[in-house]
């Protein structure tokens, strides 16, 4: 028994003792919960969030892919809160707040939270921002708010994270747009609207029957499937939800909510959103996140579906679209029917892409050009053979030099991610890396540090062999300046695998291509206060 506790355990944080550099003074919130009646014409609710930063907004929090802005100076749009709110209209009031792109200080939250007072307050929370987002659902909590979390950090620590943070109320765990539709709909008294979302419910799970006011007043929320809930000081974790096997029936995200002028990204001069044009990835990388909500099925839109939500970003005045997917070109068809329809529609926008290299050819990435892509971010992640078959990669480098050499010959910029110590790694073997990495057409190179986030493959092999540092702490998780790694039995420790994060990254970027590269990028990142500012942020990325 003793053993099977530890073993669920080792994917907690301990808990962290909150810094007042960091987080807010909060003694003043120890009073009760602000009743109904004192909500005012403001409130709204359902408030969905991006919390501040730990600073309040003066350098912004790192963390790759999952709605943070990174270092490399990505201020990455909110398109799930998009798709929440489009999926509670018109049935309740519903406000978006991305704290993160507004640069909004904790104190302004505060204040905020105050005016809006939420009846439901839903955040996604990561592991290297876990204190920091349960900030925001503890301030929540103190306003008398109903809180509710989901991501991919709450859906394979379900347990842990209600256990060490008693404010949060629920989780929404894997694919979450019904399963929070369901739950508000339920709290709220609206067990049976009857409105699209519930034909989509219906049809999503045959099975599917809507919970009865009964067991809402009793607080028992076990037939919502994919929710995880308290009641009696006990935590419970229900069936998982069905995927929505049609992505083109959930309706379009609302993304005249979201701050879009706030959104930047290296080498596009203007705002830009996302357009999520698949779910899921046939891939078996060990380290990818991705997998924990969406496993490895895969669903796309149709090419109609897709143009739909292109031209209401037009019409927004967005010129410049991320198409966002755990993996864009997992489907050739797929990818170049949405192509076709961008030149026939003569839409006129650039747009950017991820990819693998072995999912690509010559052919579809000359069409991606003539259709307006002009950047693609490749998982490359190393030069050693050895170490991306460790990875279950699926690629090796000859794959990836061809890759983007067709690309670079389709007037597509390249984008390049490398990761530097997944298993089997050595000193050797970054070395290998970077000087690859120097050999490939290249516009913009990122080396992160592996992560081992909960759920995936490499999170139980770093368990099993117990290569996480001394004194592992959840928010050292971000790819950058730290790690949770420590490879001691071969001499990579922790300090070596910062201290080679570093220099590949120097190593990369201070030659003649590069810099000019960073520098034209800076001539397209708005938003500076200064040049000041904008030198800055130059030299923190080079020298991270």
């Amino acid at each position: 028994m003793n053993e099977e506790i530890k073993w669920v355990n080792m994917g907690t944080r301990p808990i962290k003792k909150l810094r007042m550099a960091e987080f807010p003074d909060i003694s003043a919130l120890m009073r009760e919960p602000t009743k109904a009646t004192e909500r005012g014409p403001e409130a709204v609710d359902v408030l969905l969030v991006n919390p501040p930063t730990p600073d309040g907004g003066i350098w912004i929090r790192s963390q790759h892919r999952v709605g943070r802005r990174s270092r490399e100076n990505m201020v990455w749009p909110q398109m799930e809160l998009a798709t929440f709110a489009a999926c509670l209209h018109p049935n309740y009031k519903v406000e978006i707040v991305d704290a993160n792109a507004t640069r909004m200080t904790w104190s302004d939250f505060e204040d905020l939270l105050h005016k809006k007072r939420p009846k439901y307050y839903l955040t996604q929370v990561t592991a290297p921002t876990l204190t920091n987002d349960m900030t925001g659902v503890f301030l929540a909590k103190s306003k008398g708010a109903i809180t509710i979390a989901f991501g991919t950090h709450v859906t394979p620590n379900t347990f842990n994270t209600m256990n060490s943070f008693p404010a949060l109320d629920f989780i929404l765990r894997g694919e979450p747009e019904l399963t929070l539709r369901e739950l508000i709909d339920a709290l709220d008294g609206r067990v049976a609207s009857n409105d699209y979302m519930t034909y989509l419910m219906e049809k999503t799970d045959p099975t599917w029957q809507p919970i009865s006011p009964e067991a809402v007043k009793q607080g028992d929320f076990s037939s919502i499937k994919g929710l995880a809930w308290r009641r009696a000081g006990e935590i419970y974790s229900n069936l998982d939800r069905p995927f929505v096997p049609d992505l083109n029936e959930l309706p379009l995200p609302f993304h005249h909510m979201l701050p879009l002028d706030n959104y930047r990204m290296p080498l596009i001069k203007g705002p830009y959103s996302f357009v999520v044009t698949s779910r899921g990835c046939p891939a078996g990388c060990k380290y990818c996140i991705k997998h924990v909500s969406y496993n490895y099925s895969v669903r796309t839109r149709s090419s109609e579906n897709v143009m739909a939500e292109l031209w209401s970003l037009k019409k927004l005045g967005i010129n410049n679209v991320m198409m966002y997917a755990d993996l864009f070109t997992v489907n050739r068809d797929h990818v170049t029917s949405i192509c076709k329809a961008m030149i026939e529609e003569k839409i006129d926008m650039k747009w950017m892409c991820n990819s693998r290299v072995d999912y690509v050819d010559e052919e579809m990435l000359s069409l991606m050009g003539q259709a307006g892509c002009h950047m693609i971010s490749w998982g490359i992640e190393s030069g050693s053979e050895y170490v991306l078959k460790r990875a279950r990669k699926g690629t090796n480098p000859a794959k990836a030099k061809q890759a983007l050499m067709w690309a670079r010959k389709a007037g597509i910029k390249n984008f390049g991610y490398f990761i530097i110590g997944l298993p089997g790694e050595t000193e050797e073997t970054i070395q290998e890396t970077v000087a690859f990495s120097k050999t490939l057409p290249l516009n913009v190179a990122i080396f992160h540090i592996a992560a081992p986030y909960p759920g995936t493959p490499f999170f139980y092999e770093v368990v099993e062999n117990g290569w996480f540092r001394t004194g592992t702490n959840w928010e050292e998780v971000d790819m950058d300046g730290s790690t949770v790694l420590d490879y001691s039995e071969i001499g990579l420790t922790a300090e070596r695998l910062e201290y080679w994060q570093k220099r590949a990254t120097r190593e990369w970027a201070l030659r003649p291509g590069p810099i000019l590269t960073i520098l034209k990028g800076l001539n397209t990142w708005q938003g500076f206060k200064s040049a000041v500012d904008a030198g800055l942020q130059t030299l923190s990325f080079i020298r991270n």
